[in-house]
């Protein structure tokens, strides 16, 4: 009788020792901000510590017309979006070796209003006399990307870059990308980047898309350039995110705003010609091109509403696995 209790407390001992360390592992396997590890490997030490609106602010700040851009040549938007991808498949050595190459850095930031890491690409010219004007990238690092929120025209469109920061902080898994340039900052529309193929946010965003990630774009119009609507909901060129746009559009109705949808009637600004949302459509991919008032746009409890309608999208983007696309 005794040995056959001896032989109880050595198993109930093993098995709470084996509950231990699963539960250690467990602990271990999740990272700072709370979300599991994805298995990309350990993300780098000495992270910032920024707010993520500020550092954004202060980067659009400095865009102006007819300044700060330099068109970008074929082999810097290929060698940058092909970067954007190694860090997506979790190479980050390689990724940092050839952005480098084209004077891009690589960090990891953690935003304090949200908890939040995030991997940040931004071109080494951007404090310069004669910034380049390529374009910001942010990457989540606590979860695995699935989803992109554009932001095309940063200091145009105003405050459609505080509206990006909070549609990335509303879903896990999102990827930023922002415009380097005022959209009349070069020669032409040279720095209209939803407009033009030959920039490196295009080039970024085709990469996504290739990805089969999902996208939002979003910009801004005039008071007067949509009398009756806060906003427009448009697919673009393409149909893949139909039923995604209806979503957003009764989500949007939902906090309060007048939508005009698209794919329902002729509204102003659906974004036909958006080369984005072209290559998505090629793709088969769901792209929504989304305009708003400026009263959305101008921050505070509307832009909150906005952003908290657009994460009903992004958190179900963020749940279902992106698949590449195969041509």
């Amino acid at each position: 009788m005794r040995a056959h209790r001896s032989r109880f407390i050595t198993i109930a001992t093993l098995l709470l020792v084996v509950a231990g360390l699963a539960a250690g592992l467990t602990v271990l396997l999740r990272t700072p901000g709370g979300a599991a590890h994805d298995g990309r490997g350990p993300a780098p030490k000495g992270a910032e510590q920024i707010d993520l609106a500020r550092e954004v602010a202060d980067y659009t700040s400095r865009f102006a017309p007819g300044r700060g851009y330099l068109p970008p040549g074929r082999a810097d938007r290929e060698d940058i979006a092909a970067a954007i991808g190694l860090l997506l498949d979790g190479h980050r050595a390689q990724a940092e070796q050839r952005l480098s190459q084209r004077d891009f850095t690589v960090r990891t930031v953690v935003d304090r209003p949200s908890g939040h890491r995030y991997t940040e690409v931004a071109d080494r010219t951007d404090s310069a006399a004669t910034p380049r004007g390529w374009g910001r990238v942010y990457l989540d690092l606590d979860h695995r990307p699935s989803w992109s929120v554009q932001v095309p025209h940063p200091g145009f469109d105003l405050g459609t870059e505080q509206l990006g920061v909070r549609v990335l902080r509303g879903s896990p898994g999102g990827i930023l990308v922002i415009a380097g340039a005022h959209r009349k900052a070069g020669v032409g529309n040279a720095a209209d980047v939803a407009h033009r193929e030959d920039t490196v946010f295009h080039a970024i965003c085709a990469e996504l898309a290739r990805r089969g990630m999902p996208g939002i774009q979003v910009h801004g119009f005039a008071a007067s350039a949509v009398p009756g609507y806060d906003v427009v909901a448009s697919t673009g060129a393409g149909s893949a995110g139909r039923s995604d746009g209806r979503e957003l559009a009764d989500a949007l109705r939902g906090h309060g705003f007048r939508v005009c949808r698209a794919w329902v009637r002729s509204c102003p600004l659906e974004g036909l010609t958006n080369v984005q949302g072209q290559v998505a459509d090629a793709d088969h991919v769901p792209f929504l091109h989304v305009e708003f008032s400026p009263g959305v746009r101008a921050g505070g409890p509307p832009a909150e509403r906005a952003a908290a309608a657009i994460a009903a999208i992004t958190g179900r983007w963020a749940a279902t696995p992106a698949t590449p696309v195969t041509h």
